[in-house]
């Protein structure tokens, strides 16, 4: 389960902001995750719970913000969003997906 190792990174970076600002709890952290991530978001909720356990993110709420996946077509030449891997560009049907 990568959203283990995934969490605990993400723990690392809030202890480090945290003590950088003199934080002594962190009530919520915000993460924008890319919609062609591969990350489930319920695990990630549930590791992030149990790495924070005795940390100054104890009980922080994990508040995820799912941007949409991008890429960018060669036939159109235009940056287009994308919901998964595979699919078509949305404006010509074009696979020429970078």
């Amino acid at each position: 389960m990568h959203e283990m190792a995934i969490a605990e990174s993400m723990l690392e970076i809030v202890e480090a902001t945290a003590r950088r600002n003199a934080a002594a709890r962190v009530a919520t952290v915000w993460l924008e995750l890319g919609a062609l991530s591969h990350v489930e978001a319920r695990a990630l909720v549930f590791c992030f719970d149990a790495v924070t356990r005795g940390s100054l993110a104890e009980g922080a709420t994990l508040e995820i913000v799912t941007l949409p996946g991008e890429a960018w077509c060669m036939p159109c030449g235009d940056r287009v969003p994308l919901q998964r891997r595979g699919d078509p560009c949305p404006s010509c049907g074009s696979f020429q997906l970078e």
